[in-house]
């Protein structure tokens, strides 16, 4: 039997097959394979997670402050993301910049833990049909529908979740009927999703050899948004989105305070990855605490502190 997780040497890249994860030792319906909008289920060798590379939806449940996970549905969260620099929520990690506290104020009003919910299960029921409408267009059940798989630079998140673009096995291009973009891309494309695109996994099907040889050459962000055709499809998908008000976007309840966000409100520790403007020709690396002042998710690339000196030996600076 084959790998499930394997390394194709011709085309530099790790890709992966799966199966339906199992609930109660028998296959999963779609319900229980898709946890939420960004998240499956799938079995190479018993159950584990995919975490979608590249987007970021709203979530279903998260820890509360000073609680264990609390639904997105309780009414608390309202009470929380409303007032999130409150004391009586806890301390964060680090003091929080007034900058960024004026920009999270303007993207709490109204009732932020109800438009979070909702946009959660708008997301997770998009990609639970999404997965039904391949299984039927492929003409496959839950015994025997197969995911493809292909990988970044980074195999694992912290969660023990693949990271990679997922989509439906069909190894060829129009049999049964055209291959459609990624599930990634997808739930970019219906607005279902916002734009995370953290290097350096960002374009799996294009990885360099090597993490040194992917770093952006300095100033070099806009082209690379142009030229790479994962990233401009990408950021295509999520200005479209925005322009025809779908999903997250909606004219009427859009989602203005990203999943990220809530987590790191929720959390109490402050972002600790560094953003390239990729409609920028700058060569600047923005602080962490200061993301925003890259205004539109699509146009941030994010950088691990731990690859900041990969970009300075490459010319970029701190600013």
């Amino acid at each position: 039997m084959p790998k499930a997780i394997r390394t194709d040497s011709v085309n530099n890249r790790t890709i992966g097959f799966a199966m339906p994860g199992l609930y109660r030792d028998e296959p999963a319906t779609v319900e229980h394979q898709v946890h939420d909008g960004d998240t499956l289920s799938v079995r190479p060798d018993g159950d584990i997670g995919v975490r979608l590379l590249g987007i970021d939806t709203p979530e279903v449940s998260f820890s509360f402050p000073g609680q264990t996970f609390l639904d997105l549905s309780d009414p608390q969260w309202n009470d929380f993301l409303r007032t999130p620099f409150d004391e009586r929520w806890g301390a964060f990690s680090r003091p929080v910049p007034e900058e960024l506290k004026s920009w999270i104020q303007s993207r709490v009003s109204g009732m932020p833990g109800s438009d979070h919910h909702l946009h959660s299960q708008h997301a997770t029921n998009e990609l639970r049909q999404m997965v039904q409408s391949d299984m039927n267009v492929m003409g496959k059940d839950l015994a025997t529908f197969r995911y493809y798989m292909n990988f970044g630079f980074e195999v694992m998140d912290g969660y023990g979740r693949f990271l990679c673009m997922i989509n439906r096995n069909q190894p060829e291009r129009n049999n049964p009927a055209p291959r459609p973009p990624t599930y990634n891309l997808r739930m970019l494309e219906r607005g279902r999703a916002f734009p995370y695109f953290i290097w350096p996994n960002v374009n799996p099907w294009e990885r360099p050899e090597s993490i040194e040889q992917a770093v952006i050459p300095a100033g070099k962000a806009a082209q690379l948004a142009r030229d790479d055709r994962e990233l401009s499809m990408a950021r295509r998908f999520v200005q479209s989105a925005r322009e025809q008000h779908r999903g997250i976007f909606d004219s009427m309840t859009p989602l203005l305070l990203e999943p990220f966000e809530l987590r790191y409100l929720s959390r109490r520790e402050l972002p600790g990855r560094y953003v390239i403007d990729l409609a920028s020709d700058s060569n600047t690396l923005i602080p962490p605490l200061q993301y925003f002042r890259v205004a539109n998710p699509e146009d941030r690339l994010w950088i691990p502190s731990i690859y900041v000196p990969l970009f300075e030996k490459a010319g970029w600076r701190v600013g």
